[in-house]
This record gives structure tokens, C-alpha cells and sequence, in this order.
């Protein structure tokens, strides 16, 4: 598993703020869940050594079944590094009963300032091979598309 898959946008809002919706239970809930799915948080510890469990629900599950169930991907996060307001490292893990989506996924979320913004860079490394690059590329794409929007809204 030596796959990289990356993607980044320009946000229109300082680092720390990005920082802040990175850390904060309610944002990502709102903003990390790509196009065609929910997310819900089961359980939050924001610290180095901490993280979450979300559930994504998949909105039409008829076009993209799910690794945990057939509507439903379950990941346990775990926050490796916290970096204020520079970077996020977390390593993710699936719950799935198909090996091609074992393993420990590390995603680093890194937060430079851009103008009057906030270039976000996220690098997924050791991605499992039954996790589709294009598909999760459009994903983090959507999520980063999903993180802007949001924050334009609550500034």
C-alpha cells in the first residue's frame, strides 16, 4: 500500500480558522461527508492520540455500496499530529470485512497561508487498494469544495 492520492484548494479564510474547523465536532460532521453522503460522529477526543469514529451514510447507496455495510462506511480516526495552525495528521481505518480495504490510512490535512486565504493540501498515504484513486481523489475534492462553502457561510 505505497499509493498517494492527493488533493488541494484555496479557502477563503485564515489558517486558523481552517485549523479550528478541523478540530471542531459540529464543522466536520457538516463539512467532511463528500458529495452523496452524511457523516455522524459517534465518539470525539481532539488531541494528539485522540479522534473520531464517523459513520458516512451514502445518500443513494445503489451507486457506490458501502465498505462497512451495504449504505454505510465506519472509520476510526486517530489524531497522530496536531500542528496549530499548520497541520493535522490522522490515520484512519476502516471497518470492513473485505481485506482490500484493510489497513491504516494516513491523511495529512496541511494549512499554508495563500493571500487572503488558506491553501489545503491533503495527502493520503498507504490508501487500501480496494478504495477506487479516482473516486477518493473527486472525495477529498468534494470534502475540501464542502469545507469552503462552509466556512463562507459561518465566517
Amino acid at each position: 500500500m505505497d499509493r498517494t492520492d492527493r488533493a488541494s484548494r484555496v479557502i477563503a479564510a485564515p489558517p486558523a480558522t481552517v485549523y479550528g474547523a478541523l478540530l471542531d465536532r459540529e464543522s466536520l460532521e457538516a463539512w467532511l461527508p463528500p458529495d452523496g453522503m452524511r457523516g455522524r460522529v459517534e465518539w470525539w477526543d481532539p488531541r494528539p492520540g485522540g479522534g473520531f469514529r464517523m459513520v458516512l451514510t451514502y445518500l443513494d447507496p445503489t451507486e457506490s455500496p458501502g465498505k462497512t455495510s451495504d449504505t454505510t462506511d465506519v472509520v476510526d480516526v486517530g489524531f497522530a499530529e496536531l500542528v496549530p495552525p499548520e497541520r493535522v495528521v490522522q490515520r484512519a481505518v476502516f471497518e470492513a470485512d473485505d481485506p482490500s480495504f484493510a489497513g491504516t490510512m494516513t491523511m495529512t490535512w496541511h494549512l499554508a497561508a495563500a493571500g487572503d486565504g488558506t491553501e489545503v493540501t491533503v495527502t493520503a498515504t498507504d490508501v487500501p487498494p480496494g478504495i477506487d484513486q479516482a473516486d477518493h481523489e473527486t472525495g477529498i475534492a468534494s470534502s475540501l469544495a464542502n469545507l469552503a462553502s462552509y466556512l463562507e457561510r459561518t465566517g
